[in-house]
């Protein structure tokens, strides 16, 4: 059925569905991580922007964080320079990360701001080294119990959100790629998911938004047939050791912003055109939120899946992604 051929009164009772959250949010920042397929498909991409713009004319505020695996990696091989990863994380030698600044900051931020600024002159692009809206230190990877050195590789330590604050004032989208300097000097590749946890602390934000390629959590992955719906942060903290790679930071950056006091985090699928409204709007919601104190609606249940091993989603990304 097309749009064309819906009913008007079920038209209105979505409409109507939409009130109570409109109120709700109305006036709220919520920050969205952007990533994944909902990047490399041009109608995702397209759907994507529609949501972040309906975001900011329905009266929220939204703040987009971004990442950019894929495009990294497909510059580098065009270079011939190869990928290499250590526990997940990727080797970032100062050549890798002039590649890496050059395609967060100079490619995919400004693919993203144009593509929201179809709509009007909403989007302005932020790297986290302007006005050191981010300033981390040298992250290292663990191997088998022992500390590895993998470059450029930081860990957010500092939030200065100033700049975002003024322009979401001036009623701008503000859209962040994960590139941070340190005190030392040296610019370090953060990883997208941890970068919007902390901004989302520092700003107070209603909702933290996650998108990946999975529904949400998985009780039973890989079988993907028992999906969590909700879980608290105690609940969560028990499931972290068993989750998937690939689901690990993005859980971890849930877990973050909703112990530094943001009250809902959420990981959803970015497959799905305009998830993002679905989540806001819709009475059910989709994918998987994680909030603090007691569960908010049962977690699918949370017998299922408490203790459980395999846990989660798809396989490992690197850092920055």
């Amino acid at each position: 059925m097309s749009v064309e051929q819906i009913p008007a009164r079920l038209k209105a009772a979505t409409l109507i569905e939409a009130l109570p959250w409109l109120e709700r949010f109305h006036g709220k920042t919520v920050v969205v991580k952007y990533g994944g397929h909902a990047m490399a498909d041009e109608s995702l991409r397209r759907s994507f922007a529609d949501d972040i713009v309906f975001l900011r004319y329905a009266g929220i505020k939204p703040v987009v964080v971004h990442g950019g695996g894929p495009q990294i990696n497909a510059h580098l091989s065009r270079l011939g320079v190869e990928s290499v990863f250590t526990a997940g994380l990727r080797v970032t030698t100062p050549e890798t990360m002039d590649i890496v600044r050059m395609v967060l900051v100079g490619q995919v931020n400004r693919d993203v701001v144009g593509l929201i600024n179809r709509h009007g002159p909403f989007a302005v692009g932020l790297s986290g080294e302007d006005a050191h809206l981010l300033t981390a230190r040298r992250k290292y990877a663990v191997v088998e119990g022992e500390q590895v050195d993998i470059g450029q590789v930081g860990e957010i330590v500092r939030v200065r959100p100033g700049a975002v604050t003024a322009l979401l004032a001036d009623g701008r989208v503000p859209v962040v790629s994960g590139i941070a300097r340190g005190d030392d000097g040296v610019v370090y590749n953060v990883n997208a998911d941890t970068a919007a946890a902390a901004l989302a602390v520092e700003l107070n934000a209603a909702k933290l938004i996650v998108l990946t390629d999975v529904e949400g959590l998985y009780a039973d992955f890989p079988a993907r047939k028992n999906l969590i719906k909700s879980l608290t942060a105690d609940e969560l903290k028990k499931v972290l050791p068993g989750l998937s790679a690939g689901m690990v930071p993005k859980m971890e950056a849930c877990l973050t912003a909703v112990l530094g006091g943001v009250p809902q985090a959420h990981v959803l699928d970015g497959r799905v055109p305009h998830s993002i409204l679905l989540e806001m709007f819709t009475d059910e919601g989709i994918g998987t939120m994680v909030v603090g104190g007691e569960p908010a609606v049962p977690a699918g249940s949370a017998d299922d899946w408490s203790g459980a091993g395999g846990v989660g989603g798809p396989g490992a990304k690197g850092n920055g992604e």
